[in-house]
């Protein structure tokens, strides 16, 4: 068995819009890649780079619906330890906006790998809450939020 976390919410937008907020570089280094940015659209079968350091390999595109990726989870000691998988869905609603819903599984079930799901669960929620005042409102929630943004240098578990 291994640990996983689900997070959810609504987006008041299309689901295009909502979509192309997540794999457009420019729009996802707007509210979550903020520095460093995303080196490239998430394209099925390719790799990128997030926060100018982070690696992340795109198992699955299907477009306005599904995002797989994998990335490394660490361990003790920082380096790269296994990978663990992120999976976003994009539900469109009655009311014209979308459902998004990130889960990420694979961790193992250590102190570890118990803590470093918790932050990444926290990374997610606020990946959700700043993609909908970006792509509501048109604003940038990271700028200043953490000490790590204040510092102009990407979030570590250290410095956020």
């Amino acid at each position: 068995m291994s640990l996983g976390f689900r997070v959810s919410g609504r987006i008041g937008k299309p689901v295009a819009e909502v979509f192309d907020a997540v794999v457009n570089p420019t729009k996802l280094s707007g509210y979550f890649t903020t520095i460093g940015g995303a080196s490239a659209p998430l394209v099925a079968g390719t790799g990128v780079v997030w926060w100018g350091k982070v690696p992340v390999e795109v198992d699955e595109v299907e477009k306005d619906s599904r995002i797989v990726l994998r990335w490394d989870a660490t361990d003790a000691d920082g380096k790269p330890a296994y990978k663990t998988r992120i999976e976003m869905n994009f539900e469109p609603l009655d009311d014209g906006g979308t459902f998004v819903t990130i889960a990420e599984t694979g961790w193992h079930e250590d102190a570890v790998g118990l803590k470093k799901s918790y932050l990444n669960c926290e990374g997610w929620s606020q990946m959700l809450a700043c993609m909908k005042a970006y792509v509501e409102y048109g604003i940038n929630l990271r700028d200043g939020y953490y000490r790590s943004e204040m510092k102009g240098e990407p979030a570590t578990e250290d410095n956020i």
